[in-house]
């Protein structure tokens, strides 16, 4: 359970955040649409609703489409909630948890009671969210202006206690998934099997969860974001990469094991993958700048491959010729909240042009320094993606990978490790490690 408090401060926060935006871009007043349920195309089905972040940060309802959350400093935030008459569909319940109490909820039967329920805006009205057919009737002139959003996305970097309170839960949920999935796994489950084990510990819809599972056996794993999940059940666990989150309330867990069934070089590896996971994990701290990370984790990834007998070549080498690339082609990382890839990741200022990331490195998703309060996925692997493979293989840094090695690994596809860190003012909260520990977990002596 989370404590009520957290939240009350929370909004308080958010209230002094939300005034601090509007005055620096020139508004008054903010109005929030929490989204729409969309359509399939020629059909009567709708897709899973996403909440809008913005909407979420105020109000922890994820599926309640169509409220309208006019935020104005000095008054309380007005929520208009829609409550239609339906038989067809269970109508909404008006929300009555302790947090409601912030609020001015009124319910609304239709878009037309929405409508004539909002006052009327003006020119200092600001309108966040999706727009949508209707949207021209309520009058707005500023929709998602930059300035402001811009603002807001920089507030939302630094969490507050509530929302590391919601994520430490979305940790929870998440490795409970995890472990579910692993025991799966060891059983020579399918990737379908692993995957419903993780939903069903998780005590989470499958469209509840914060992105699509991947769950990737032996050269599946090769693919970054690999999004099939294989009913037929292999002969042997093999290999297994799986990424795969859970959610409180919005905010999000990303986590990421690599596993292998029989000792080897492939089991070598991701041992050498976890050390050099937690070595970067250990240099998070304020002050850190990411793309200085992101670097270190090419040289040490460039060691382990060097080590394992896959590369000929100096590591150094290997990052300044773009040979560590092949094997490492995203980012380290990336900032987590309300949405998995969270905003803000390259805007030190809201008036400030990004930060961009190191030459030959466009993957990396935060090039920031980091503060407390951020919230970021430490998230180093390596893989035998064929496309990259056969590109280096008529290059001009060929010689630099031993060629066998590389095809005796490639049916494991890769590696993967990834932790949710919190920046704290004297270094860093692991809420995965953390939450493992909780869950009755611990990694083996090695």
């Amino acid at each position: 359970m989370l404590d009520d408090s957290l939240q009350e401060r929370h909004l308080a926060t958010l209230a002094a955040r939300t005034a601090d935006a509007l005055g620096a871009s020139g508004f008054d007043r903010l109005v929030i649409h929490s989204g729409l349920e969309k359509p399939a195309f020629l059909d009567d089905q709708a897709y899973p609703f996403r909440a809008n972040p913005h909407f979420l940060w105020w109000v922890p309802l994820t599926d309640a489409p169509r409220c309208l959350l006019q935020v104005e400093p000095g008054q309380k935030p007005l929520l208009l909630f829609p409550a239609p008459q339906d038989y067809w569909h269970q109508p909404p319940v008006l929300p009555a948890a302790p947090w409601t109490r912030q609020f001015d909820i009124r319910p609304v039967r239709d878009w037309a009671a929405t409508r004539d329920a909002l006052p009327r805006p003006d020119a200092r009205t600001a309108f966040i969210g999706e727009p949508f057919a209707g949207l021209e009737d309520l009058g707005f002139e500023s929709i998602n202006p930059p300035v402001l959003l811009r603002r807001l996305h920089e507030h939302r970097v630094r969490k507050t206690p509530y929302e590391l309170a919601c994520l430490r839960v979305a940790s929870r949920l998440g490795v409970r998934g995890h472990l579910a999935a692993r025991t799966a796994w060891h059983s020579g489950a399918s990737e379908y099997a692993i995957h419903q084990a993780f939903v069903t510990a998780s005590g989470l819809r499958e469209n509840e969860l914060p992105y699509a599972a991947i769950v990737a056996r032996g050269p599946n794993a090769a693919t970054l974001h690999y999004q099939h999940l294989q009913r037929d059940a292999p002969s042997s666990p093999g290999s297994l990469l799986i990424d795969a989150g859970a959610a409180c309330r919005g905010y999000a867990s990303d986590i990421t094991r690599s596993y292998a069934a029989q000792d080897g070089d492939f089991t070598a590896l991701i041992a050498g993958m976890e050390d050099l996971q937690q070595s970067l994990c250990a240099a998070v701290r304020p002050g850190m700048d990411w793309r200085d990370l992101h670097l270190s984790a090419h040289h040490l990834v460039a060691e382990l491959l060097r080590d394992a007998g896959i590369l000929r070549i100096d590591p150094q080498a290997a990052v300044d010729t773009g040979v560590s690339g092949v094997f490492l082609p995203h980012g380290l990382g990336h900032l987590l909240g309300l949405q998995v890839h969270d905003v803000a990741g390259f805007h030190p200022q809201p008036d400030a042009p990004p930060v961009p990331p190191p030459p030959g490195h466009g993957a990396l998703r935060l090039t920031r320094v980091l503060e407390a309060g951020f919230v970021v996925t430490m998230e180093p692997g390596l893989y035998f993606i064929d496309l990259l493979l056969e590109q280096a293989r008529a290059g001009a840094h060929a010689a630099a990978i031993d060629w066998q090695v590389v095809d005796r690994l490639r049916p494991h596809g890769g590696i993967r490790i990834e932790d949710n860190l919190v920046v704290t003012d004297s270094g860093h909260e692991n809420l995965t490690r953390d939450a493992f520990v909780a869950e009755g977990d611990t990694p083996p002596p090695r």
